[in-house]
């Protein structure tokens, strides 16, 4: 029988298996992924969920309302992060060490035929997964509009987000405070304390090949990728459609690892940061390598400069102009 109803539309999605697959091999690899996926539905069932669907290394499930979806979503990064921290105890491989989960939500009406789910709302979760980082859920506007205060205050605005194969953007919002992509990188790598010394930056310039763009940072979040939908395209083969994400956060510019191959951050004074699905915060000027190190010859490499009015006034994308 074919209904039509209003749901919120949960995906969530494990990162980090295919480490396992190469230190476990194929058959210990694929219980532990199966086991990660079903103790990651449980939080769903202890919720009034529906679970549609696993998708192999991740899941599908629909809810009556926005709360019970939000709190499913956190505890089942809390049911992750308690698995890999048991793990590690008993020391268990890198692999599962390594494993993360991302989270995309979207709310509207759903048809719900023959045990599957379709529609705008199903599509837009799902493809919110392509600009999530590690450890994060996103959500869309009409899911936080749902929640009460105390559970909206958890979320902060990434803006207006172009979504692959979506020809409208969609206003979307990330989760605060859980731990994993910026509490695992020190501080040393980041601007520490330099915001205390220094006003807050106006602007990014991004330079790949010929494209010269300044994002202010009520622009952000900037897409760098592959798509020819990025904030900031850059068409090479070692880059995804949706490489790397730069959020404007606490009064900086922070980039976010989206991808399979890796970001990578050269500042000015010769530093390296790997991220991988990681993220960090961008300050002074350097090089960002998407697919590869910025020593590589033939990594894609996009200059940036983190710019304030007193060097130079941030400009209007040329696509703008």
């Amino acid at each position: 029988m074919t209904r039509i109803a209003d749901r919120t539309v949960l995906f969530a999605d494990l990162r980090g298996s295919t480490a396992l697959f190469e230190t476990l091999g194929n058959a210990e690899a694929t219980s532990v992924v199966t086991h990660v996926i079903n103790a990651l539905a449980g939080p769903v069932s202890s919720y009034e969920g529906q679970l549609v669907k696993t998708l192999g290394d991740g899941l599908m499930a629909v809810f009556d309302d926005p709360v019970p979806a939000v709190q499913a979503a956190m505890l089942m990064h809390d049911v992750l992060e308690g698995m890999v921290h048991r793990g590690s105890e008993r020391g268990a491989s890198s692999g599962l060490r390594a494993l993360r989960l991302q989270v995309g939500m979207a709310r509207g009406e759903v048809v719900e035929m023959r045990g599957d789910c379709f529609g705008d709302a199903v599509n837009v979760a799902a493809r919110l997964l392509d600009h999530a980082g590690d450890n994060e859920t996103l959500i869309t506007v009409e899911v936080l509009q749902g929640l009460p205060l105390d559970l909206r205050g958890r979320f902060r605005s990434l803006d207006r987000l172009v979504l692959r194969g979506r020809a409208e953007p969609v206003q979307v919002h990330v989760m605060g405070g859980r731990r994993g992509a910026f509490a695992d990188v020190p501080v040393t790598q980041f601007s520490g304390d330099i915001g205390a010394a220094i006003s807050e930056p106006d602007g990014l310039r991004l330079v790949w090949g010929g494209t010269n763009k300044v994002f202010a940072s009520q622009q952000a979040p900037v897409v760098l990728g592959r798509s020819p939908q990025a904030s900031f395209s850059v068409d090479d083969g070692r880059v995804s459609r949706s490489h790397a994400r730069v959020d404007w956060h606490s009064g900086s510019f922070q980039i976010t690892d989206l991808s399979y191959n890796g970001t990578y951050v050269r500042f000015a004074d010769g530093e390296i940061v790997s991220l991988r699905r990681g993220s960090c915060t961008l300050h002074g000027s350097g090089t960002i390598g998407l697919g590869g190190s910025p020593t590589d010859p033939g990594s894609a490499c996009v200059s940036f400069d983190v710019l304030r009015f007193a060097d130079t006034q941030p400009q209007v994308p040329l696509e703008l102009r």
